[in-house]
């Protein structure tokens, strides 16, 4: 019996783990905090209903009582408010949530318990173990242990988050973007209100000239507001302030669109700060380990995709253990699969935020954006903005990862020629944004996401995979399989 341990109890690690026990892998869960505790991050995308319905916890998650959301209203650059709607577009059943994480995270990890998996809390990883450069266990210590002890594991699953055991601290290949190195202030609000026209349960994003903010209506009329900016503005900004609240409550003041909203609530004391620098590492898995959630790659908060990406490489960490355990595919053959899935997901939304951050392109840009970034289908022709719904949503990279037959006449591969002609285009794209950007702030300072960009750079295989052939399947039972592909006429 193949045996692994996850190292952290967020969503991407109790996502694995919960898969991983429910197909009768041994599973040891080790998280360092006791549940349930805080975390920012409370804007779900609809595929992540999609796989924790998959997970069998869906009930349990739809008896807490969150917020129910369709969609996102943004009032950026210049634009009038502009909706994105998954229930108009997608069907009624595309909505997901706008959660309490301290209680989503514990529903997650309970029930990655009641599938099955060993969970141990306040448990303290030291490192994981490695020899001949392959994962073999890990070091840690649990409540009431006088020295730290070695578990040995087939596979180790990293999910400790920032923390990083094997990207930050063991191999030391985590690389920090200079596009996004910005830094969110946040707290919270009893009452409050949406914009008008918002599609019910969305998140309001709003764009100023140093940044951008959030208002996420939560359950119990209560509403979490932060403010992104890029951190030498905040460092700078952050003298004039006695503390963290004052500070807070003057960036509401500065916004008409918040202050209004937030007109009617009574702001709770206790805003809170951190760093939203985004990375990613040098390789996402190898021998014997893989990595998970930020544990991999962290992206700026601006489409509200990271609870999306964790859930997303839960499934795919799962799928290839079981597929390299039940003698599917090779282990190479999975790790490629892992890295291609799971880098092609964080580089497209990646590129799709750069984008935006270039906040006088315009809405059509962006739609522009978001389809060059999409595979080229039937279903995306009834509209602009549908590429941009399903990116956000989150439901390009389930479909994509599934895709074994191609859609409409289409082949599951891009050559190497298809692929750079996409790349091409994306480049393109961006550089008329930033092109837009700079002849409409001529002679205003930058914005806070725009400091210091350097140019977005796409390899040719970086948005799909062109050679493996290889897709994930869920049923009858989650794995990888090998499929054949149509030639190219």
């Amino acid at each position: 019996m193949t045996e692994v341990v996850v190292v952290g109890g967020g969503p991407a690690g109790s996502t694995a783990a919960a898969l991983l026990a429910k197909n009768g892998v041994s599973v040891m869960l080790l998280e360092r905090e006791t549940f349930p505790r805080y975390h920012i991050g409370e804007s779900i995308t609809y595929s992540c209903r999609g796989v924790l319905d998959y997970v069998g916890a869906l009930e349990k998650i739809e008896a807490r009582g969150y917020t129910r959301k369709t969609g996102v209203l943004l009032r950026w650059g210049q634009e009038l408010d502009w909706a994105i709607d998954w229930t108009a577009q997608f069907g009624p059943d595309v909505r997901s949530w706008q959660v309490d994480r301290s209680d989503f995270d514990k529903v997650l990890l309970d029930h990655a318990a009641d599938c099955g998996a060993e969970i141990v809390q306040q448990a303290q990883v030291k490192r994981v173990v490695f020899e001949d450069g392959r994962a073999v266990g890990v070091q840690w210590s649990g409540p009431g242990d006088s020295e730290p002890k070695i578990t040995t594991a087939d596979v180790v699953i990293d999910a400790s988050g920032r923390a990083g055991l094997i990207s930050a601290q063991h191999f030391r290949d985590r690389r920090a973007t200079e596009i996004f190195r910005n830094v969110a202030i946040w707290g919270y609000w009893d009452g409050g209100e949406l914009l008008p026209d918002s599609p019910a349960g969305a998140i309001n994003v709003i764009s100023s000239p140093e940044g951008w903010y959030w208002v996420i209506p939560l359950s119990g009329d209560r509403f979490s507001v932060g403010f992104v900016t890029h951190k030498s503005v905040f460092t700078e900004r952050r003298k004039d302030y006695a503390s963290l609240d004052d500070m807070l409550a003057a960036l509401v003041q500065e916004s008409p669109t918040v202050r209004d909203a937030m007109a009617g609530g009574k702001v709770r004391p206790g805003a809170r700060v951190e760093q939203d620098f985004s990375y990613a590492a040098d390789s996402f898995c190898g021998p014997g380990h893989f990595l998970v959630g930020d544990a991999a790659c962290f992206l700026d908060p601006l489409l509200s995709t990271g609870v999306h990406l964790a859930v997303y490489s839960g499934l795919l960490s799962a799928a290839s253990v079981l597929s390299i355990q039940n003698g599917d595919v090779s282990e190479a053959e999975a790790y490629a699969f892992y890295e291609s899935r799971y880098r092609n997901a964080y580089e497209r939304l990646f590129t799709l935020v750069a984008g935006f951050y270039q906040k006088h392109a315009g809405k059509d840009r962006y739609f522009e954006l978001a389809k060059a970034l999409t595979r080229d289908h039937k279903e995306l022709d009834g509209g602009a903005d549908l590429a941009f719904g399903e990116i956000t949503s989150g439901i390009t990279d389930l479909r994509e990862a599934k895709d074994d037959t191609g859609l409409g006449d289409r082949p599951i591969r891009e050559s190497v020629e298809q692929a750079a002609a996409r790349r091409s285009k994306v480049q393109d794209l961006l550089s008329a944004t930033e092109q837009a950007q700079q002849r409409a702030e001529a002679g205003l300072p930058n914005t806070g996401g725009d400091r210091g960009r350097s140019r977005v750079q796409i390899d040719a295989d970086d948005l799909y995979d062109a050679a493996s052939g290889l897709h994930l399947v869920m049923e009858p039972r989650l794995g990888i399989q090998r499929v054949a592909v149509p030639s190219v006429s």
